[in-house]
């Protein structure tokens, strides 16, 4: 028996898998985020079970209360609302606590907006990362930026989105983005191009769920350290802040703007 963590559709209820839905109708008990959402899908799918619900705010209580469970041969599912437990979703307590313990530990694929988002942005191919949601604010965004050297997959809210494309227009204009938003749903919608044209367009707050997808900058961050470096020594035999980023720029093609900002 053991813990089984069963990925659910990110919007398209018919995206979940054969293996998934036989295993919430064979478990003893579903952990879920919020049972009203889980139980729509087991409704769509003619599934009657044990709910019982398993968030950030009951994560270690639940799991100091299932493990004697587990260790007695129970059979419990793990699901989030929407794709994998334990990505950006509750789920890694119990997982480590099961493995832990020697209870035997089963990851069942499927949807992913991840995924989803690296392929439909048209930026995939190579490697990439997955940061989770962005962080808050002007200040955290802008330090942030500068340390992207690779495609970059993160979460973001519809309200703060406009900032945070502003904030990458500003640090990188050029920059490739695509904005995911719905992914699956009825009112799927991806919006790519240069940063500072993405940053247009989504001027308000648009309405659903949203992941990013941020390009690879057109020089390598080694390159921007080590100009970095040259401003920051620069700043330091007295030459003002902007006349170093100027005289570095022009030195080696990175953006005078990336490196001014960049050297704050």
């Amino acid at each position: 028996m053991g813990l089984v963590v069963c990925a659910t559709p990110i919007g398209n209820l018919e995206d979940v898998t054969l293996r998934v839905l036989e295993e919430l109708r064979a478990a003893d008990v579903v952990l879920c985020e919020d049972t009203r959402h889980t139980r729509g899908l087991l409704a769509r799918h003619g599934i009657d079970a044990r709910l019982l619900s398993y968030h950030e705010h009951n994560e270690a209580a639940r799991t100091e209360e299932l493990l004697p469970r587990l260790l007695a041969g129970a059979r419990i599912a793990l699901v989030s609302d929407a794709g994998m437990p334990v990505v950006s979703d509750p789920g890694a307590r119990i997982v480590r606590a099961a493995l832990d313990a020697g209870v035997p530990v089963t990851v069942l694929p499927g949807p992913s907006a991840v995924e989803t988002a690296l392929v439909a942005s048209g930026l995939g191919g190579g490697s990439f990362q997955f940061v989770g949601f962005l962080p808050r604010g002007a200040a955290a965004l802008s330090t942030l930026w500068p340390t992207l050297d690779t495609v970059t997959v993160a979460f973001e809210s519809p309200q703060r989105l406009p900032a945070t494309l502003g904030s990458l227009a500003a640090f990188d204009p050029a920059r490739p983005v695509a904005v995911c938003r719905e992914l699956t749903k009825k009112f799927e919608e991806v919006v790519r191009g240069p940063a500072a044209e993405v940053a247009a367009r989504f001027a308000s707050p648009p309405k659903g769920e949203i992941t990013l997808v941020v390009g690879a900058p057109s020089a390598p961050v080694s390159d921007d350290g080590a100009a970095l470096a040259a401003v920051a020594e620069l700043v330091e035999l007295g030459v003002p802040r902007k006349r170093a980023a100027e005289i570095v720029a022009s030195l080696t093609g990175v953006s005078r703007n990336r490196l001014y900002r960049g050297s704050l």
